[in-house]
């Protein structure tokens, strides 16, 4: 826990930091990058960094799976996947430093399978991919890097949607983490 601690409290002074930055130079902030925006993307940009220094040990085939039914839980977060969203998401996938660590067919096959089942029977297929994150429960660390890689997806765009917040919520509920470390 302390060291979640740690990273929030990085991005917290990163984001001051910026902040002062960004006063000072005329205030050319993002539109729409408020103190709960800023805060968000300045935690994503933690969990990212953190997540990429895990690289060496997040080579199982239980993250592998997990992850991409993370990313596809929160790609459809909102009960939908228009294609360029699929596209914009396996695209992420497949440019991630740390998922580089399998062949992208793979996980092209798996994000794919889970988006097709929660497109035919959302319930069904958001079900099914919670199965699929909680096998990764049984190993801590996998366990949060599967949270820290739907967080990475979610705030590609610089906004985590209410909607896959929530799914980030029910990913940790099955993991046994607390959704208050990641900031939910």
């Amino acid at each position: 826990m302390a060291m979640w601690d740690r990273i929030k409290d990085q991005a917290k002074g990163l984001q001051q930091a910026q902040g002062a930055r960004g006063a000072s130079a005329g205030g050319h902030g993002r539109p729409g990058s408020g103190s709960s925006g800023g805060s968000k993307a300045q935690l994503v940009s933690a969990l990212k960094s953190q997540l990429t220094s895990l690289k060496t040990e997040l080579k199982s085939g239980a993250y592998r799976d997990a992850s991409m039914a993370m990313c596809a839980l929160v790609a459809a977060a909102d009960g939908q996947v228009d294609p360029a969203e699929r596209q914009h998401v396996e695209s992420l996938i497949l440019n991630n430093d740390v998922l580089q660590n399998f062949p992208s067919e793979q996980l092209r096959q798996r994000f794919n399978k889970h988006v097709d089942q929660m497109g035919f029977n959302f319930q069904q297929g958001k079900a099914e991919a919670l199965q699929e994150i909680a096998k990764a429960a049984k190993k801590p660390t996998e366990a949060r890097a599967v949270v820290q890689t739907g967080f990475v997806v979610a705030g590609a765009d610089g906004y985590i949607a209410p909607a896959e917040e929530q799914v980030l919520r029910e990913a940790c509920s099955v993991l046994n983490l607390s959704p208050q470390e990641f900031g939910l």
